[in-house]
């Protein structure tokens, strides 16, 4: 990493604080259940507010049905059957709400305010100015963005990325809002330009899911759908916060729990999305305490999975020798490795795993027993599993405890990936990954008749390398706030301004429109709410949700603007300036229809035959998972028991683990408030949970102000003013909000094999702030953003 590379100009220093986050963060007494009635208040005027009445009620009755738009926030999977009038969640209503908003951002704005200027403001303030309305450029030397037409727009983008000394050169990143349609021209175009530097969100958040499941059973998608997860006799939750992060799961949680289920919640926090939940659309939800929901709660220490799992697994098999409740059939025919996997497993001692867990043996041997009672298990996981170093191993493990006893590849069992953001999943599947198979671009070029790049391209760690060594000069993000999102913030922002060109396909304002490359564009899109023509009529997109469930997706308002083009629009005119005439592939005949586009994903990505027809029936289609049919797509063709090491984390005594989370008033980098009612937290954003006993072990006091530190290699990180929050966490660990502690979260510290960041375990110090609060870009550097310990920072 150069040793020159200079602080981000004009960031808004996520060390400090803004004059709105200033405000005082009250602690409130938390409801007694999920939902309910708040969540009904909060929809409401958070969507009237934004729309008013009538576009109100024109979207509610629209999202997540089979012949509406698919919600912009969550991968949830929507019920195949019949539908609620009123399919979607809290956090739901505020995303469409806030990409339907009456608001605009226009010419006028980016003159009355320049990029120094709005990097002062809160992501909060930013999301929420309206909708962005025509393209917008920032010129070398320039404070101000200014317009600039579609066509000039283009051809800056493709003289950029045609003087370049190779593709190589040129990242293209996706988040995973694009739809498929979207997505699948933009790595066509991405390769026929000459590269695979196609980093994405799950480069983030499920890669380790990812990978740990191609390497186990050959697919690395989940087995499991939205009917085994309701009829299970057993649901497992992991590292998840449904009611916050995913609040449809809630509903058929407690589908499950009314037909018997037992749910088990393993969590560092006691969520109260994993406890109770209150339907909004029931009279017991809305009058009544809701449905108790988890029938045991195991508050394990952050990254203390594997030590449990496994402490459950010795269990099973030793009570298999009393009584058979291993599925032995399965594991002789469908299995390998198992004989290495028993022996690993009888040399862990109970010491290791309840030191490591946190989990009493008692608790660990009752969750043993449930799992021996039930036929059919789900287990169930997100992030807090694939955020660590080995987060790749905490997914595996959790497949050797469902491989035991045969729960994939029969009804209602199996294992549930719950994705993040929407379409995260079907970006991938179109082709979107810095490591295509030989197979995809083998069709690639079958179809498209030019010779892909073969060489892997840059994940989204690696591309943040890439920039700041300059090796890569061109950066364009299709969706997303790749600033907000990554790790290392101030890296990040650093890298981002080595770059000749920036450019962001976006609907509204964020932070990564602030700190930009020597020119940055700002091309405005259509949003999933609204209406999309081109040349052969009004189109629609179509959407790959948690379970591998295809389905449509239609607009049904007017755009924001009349300025605006769809992603698949601003895709195909870059791909057009830039590879012109001699590229072989009619870029406006792909965007004039999107049935084309469709069709050609027929050809290339299997699964997808007769993707138009089927795509058009109510409720679309489901892709092919191998794996949930028991065929594993393996070296072997066999599921493959692995070993596992319980992690052993060497942490200063003086030091707590600190792990990133979400509050209830936000979906990924999108802000929309700053209370998380769920913990009890009013006002603000920047605060530290802890547990009472390391509070006064460190001499400090619920509500004071205190200063971050991490640590990772010699390394060390700071973020300044929060406020301390007294929670239940077990000794010796703590949580914090992102984007706001992404600052001190190192580019070096990841997954080993996914090169997933690890946000879920971070070495912090926590010492009494010495601050007053720090407003300005200027001030927040004079107090040191990085300690200068090695050649690499800052």
């Amino acid at each position: 990493m150069p040793s020159d590379l200079q602080p981000p100009r004009f960031i808004r220093n996520v060390l400090a604080t803004t004059p709105e986050e200033d405000s005082e963060i009250v602690m409130r007494t938390p409801p007694k259940a999920a939902a309910g009635i708040p969540s009904i208040i909060t929809t409401f005027q958070s969507s009237l507010g934004e729309l008013g009445l009538i576009r109100t009620t024109q979207l509610f009755a629209s999202v997540n049905q089979k012949d509406g738009f698919d919600c912009t926030s969550c991968a949830w999977p929507d019920p195949d059957g019949e539908r609620s009038r009123l399919e979607f969640c809290e956090n739901g209503a505020r995303a469409f709400a806030e990409e339907a908003t009456t608001k605009r951002v226009t010419r006028e704005f980016f003159s009355k305010w320049n990029v120094e200027q709005l990097s002062l403001q809160s992501d909060h303030w930013l999301g929420h100015q309206g909708r962005l309305t025509e393209p917008m450029v920032l010129r070398p030397g320039s404070l101000h963005y200014e317009p600039i037409s579609w066509d000039d727009a283009f051809k800056l983008i493709a003289g950029k990325l045609r003087n370049l000394d190779s593709p190589d050169e040129s990242i293209f990143y996706t988040s995973g809002r694009a739809s498929n349609e979207a997505a699948f021209l933009y790595q066509l175009f991405v390769r026929r330009f000459g590269t695979n530097n196609l980093p994405d969100c799950s480069n983030m958040c499920h890669e380790s899911s990812s990978l740990a499941l191609n390497e186990t059973l050959g697919t690395g998608k989940s087995t499991a759908r939205l009917d085994d997860l309701e009829s299970a006799d057993c649901i497992l939750l992991f590292g998840i916060n449904p009611g916050s992060n995913m609040p449809r799961m809630l509903t058929s949680l407690a589908k499950a729990v009314d037909r018997g289920a037992q749910i088990i919640a393993i969590n560092p926090l006691p969520e109260l999305g994993l406890m109770r939940f209150g339907h909004p659309q029931e009279v017991r939800g809305v009058l009544g305490n809701g449905v108790a929901l988890a029938s045991q709660f195991l508050q394990l220490k952050i990254n203390g999975d594997v030590a449990l799992i496994k402490g459950v697994m010795k269990c099973l098999v030793a009570k298999d020798k009393v009584a058979k409740i291993l599925d032995h059939e399965f594991i002789e025919h469908y299995c390998s490795g198992f004989d290495e996997f028993l022996s690993a497993l009888d040399r862990v001692s109970w010491d290791d795993i309840v030191q490591s867990s946190g989990v009493a043996e008692s608790d660990i041997r009752r969750l043993a027993e449930t799992l021996a009672c039930s036929r059919n298990t789900v287990a169930c996981w997100s992030m807090g599993l694939t955020q660590h170093s080995n987060g790749v191993a905490n997914i595996q493990e959790l497949v050797n405890l469902m491989l035991l006893q045969g729960n994939l590849g029969r009804p209602h069992a199996g294992l549930f990936c719950v994705r993040g953001h929407s379409n995260v999943q079907g970006d991938r599947t179109m082709g979107i990954w810095e490591k295509p198979s030989k197979e995809f671009l083998d069709q690639l070029e079958r179809v498209f008749h030019f010779s892909p790049p073969r060489t892997n391209g840059l994940d989204t760690v690696g591309a943040i390398e890439a920039m700041a060594d300059g090796r890569s000069k061109v950066f364009v993000g299709l969706g997303g706030n790749f600033l907000s999102a990554t790790p290392d913030t101030l890296l990040t922002a650093a890298s981002l301004q080595q770059c000749l060109l920036t450019v962001q396909i976006s609907t509204k304002l964020n932070r990564s429109h602030l700190v930009t490359g020597e020119t940055a564009l700002i091309l405005p899109c259509l949003g999933r709410t609204e209406r999309d023509a081109q040349q052969a009529g009004e189109q629609f997109v179509s959407t790959e949700n948690s379970t591998c469930q295809i389905r449509s997706s239609i607009g049904r308002l007017d755009p924001a603007s009349v300025h605006l083009r769809s992603e698949i629009a601003i895709i195909g005119g870059i791909a057009k300036a830039t590879l012109g005439e001699d590229s072989g592939i009619d870029w406006e005949h792909l965007v004039g229809n999107y049935d084309v586009i469709r069709d050609c994903v027929e050809q290339v990505v299997p699964g997808f035959e007769r993707y138009n027809s089927r795509v058009r029936e109510p409720g679309g289609f489901y892709l092919r998972v191998p794996s949930r049919e028991r065929d594993f797509r393996t070296s072997d063709g066999m599921a493959h028991f692995t070993t596992n090491e319980i992690p052993l984390h060497e942490v200063n005594p003086n030091r707590l683990v600190m792990m990133t989370i979400r509050s209830h008033s936000q979906f990924n980098t999108t802000v929309y408030g700053f209370d998380d009612r769920y913990r009890g937290v009013s006002g603000g954003r920047r605060v530290i949970f802890m547990n009472a006993g390391d509070i006064a072990e460190a001499n400090l006091s619920e509500g004071q102000w205190v200063d971050l530190t991490s640590y990772f290699r010699g390394e060390e990180r700071h973020a300044p003013r929060f406020r301390i929050v007294t929670y239940s966490i077990p000794r010796g660990f703590s949580a914090t909000y992102y984007p706001e502690t992404n600052v001190l979260v190192s580019i070096g510290s990841r997954a080993d094999g996914s090169n997933t960041p690890a946000f879920k375990f971070i070495e912090v110090s926590v010492t009494a702030s010495s601050q007053a609060p720090v407003h300005t870009e200027a001030a927040a550097f004079a107090s040191g953003a990085r300690s200068r310990t090695d050649r690499r920072t800052l």
